[in-house]
């Protein structure tokens, strides 16, 4: 069989192949379709940070494109130019902008805001006014790390006063007290237990008797009469009342002999007559007893 190709040509042709494959294939993973028509316009930021060739351009969430080309435009600094490659179909109104915003895990990527209120659109090959989205990272650049930076040396003065704290003797001796102080409390919750299994049950058991005999004392009253009781009382509070009624009235003997002065003055002296009459009895008797025998 006669050969066409030689070894050399052959290995030309799938040197090409592959080329042109690894170059189709690389724009692909970037996300550039090149057998899709496309239009491109540029965009104007003052920084593009993490945005790179390749990032998806977004509108409505949708992606309609990509960024190519990233320039910085040296005879105007402070300005960036992005050329961006859109779907042919798509058409952009007049004061739209882009919007460059950034995430915690895809990286950057544009978003087209359409002005949706007006009938004109932007020519290919347009610029359009590029701003930056405020995302978490920027929200958490610019004001969660701003307070922790303020709060940092708060934090450090507070663990510094906790490391004094724990190293103060007061604090070991503090603990070592509220260790025998449990161990004390331990004891008594022991001691009552105890006391409530050992002396409590005959405490009540006590309480029980006690209130059974005072039940039966109750009782007892109950049967009493009371009322012959309180009437004999009575009665002898009145005769009493009579008794005493009677010493204070002079009218009485016993009233006179409690309350007349003159007969106590009489009776003493009747009295006083008559232990002087005994005493000369005793020291004269020849005075009042005479003895005679003739």
């Amino acid at each position: 069989m006669k050969k066409y190709f030689s070894h050399q040509v052959i290995i030309g042709i799938v040197a090409i192949f592959s080329l042109v494959v690894l170059f189709f294939g690389i724009n692909y993973l970037k996300g550039v379709n090149l057998f899709k028509p496309t239009n491109h316009y540029y965009v104007k930021f003052k920084d593009v940070t993490e945005l790179q060739k390749a990032s998806p351009v977004y509108v409505d969430g949708f992606n309609i494109g990509v960024v190519t080309e990233i320039d910085y435009d040296y005879t105007n600094p402070g300005n960036i130019l992005v050329l961006i490659s859109l779907d042919k179909s798509m058409r952009i109104q007049s004061g739209s902008y882009v919007e460059l915003a950034t995430s915690l895990t895809a990286g950057a990527s544009l978003h087209i805001i359409l002005n949706n209120h007006v009938s004109t659109f932007h020519q290919i090959g347009d610029t359009l006014t590029g701003k930056k989205r405020i995302g978490a990272l920027d929200a958490i650049s610019t004001t969660v790390l701003p307070q922790i930076e303020n709060i940092m040396p708060k934090i450090d003065s507070i663990l510094t006063g906790l490391q004094t704290l724990v190293n103060h003797p007061a604090l070991a001796q503090s603990l070592l007290t509220i260790q025998h102080t449990t161990a004390n409390l331990e004891r008594s919750t022991a001691n009552l237990n105890r006391m409530l299994n050992g002396d409590v049950p005959v405490i009540l058991n006590n309480f029980r008797t006690v209130s059974s005999d005072f039940t039966e004392v109750s009782s007892g009253l109950k049967s009493l009469d009371l009322t012959t009781a309180y009437n004999s009382l009575n009665t002898t509070l009145n005769n009493m009342e009579n008794m005493s009624n009677r010493l204070n009235n002079d009218s009485s003997s016993l009233g006179l002999l409690l309350n007349n002065r003159t007969l106590y003055d009489n009776l003493n002296a009747t009295t006083e007559n008559a232990s002087n009459l005994l005493l000369d009895l005793k020291q004269n008797p020849k005075r009042y007893v005479h003895f005679s025998i003739f």
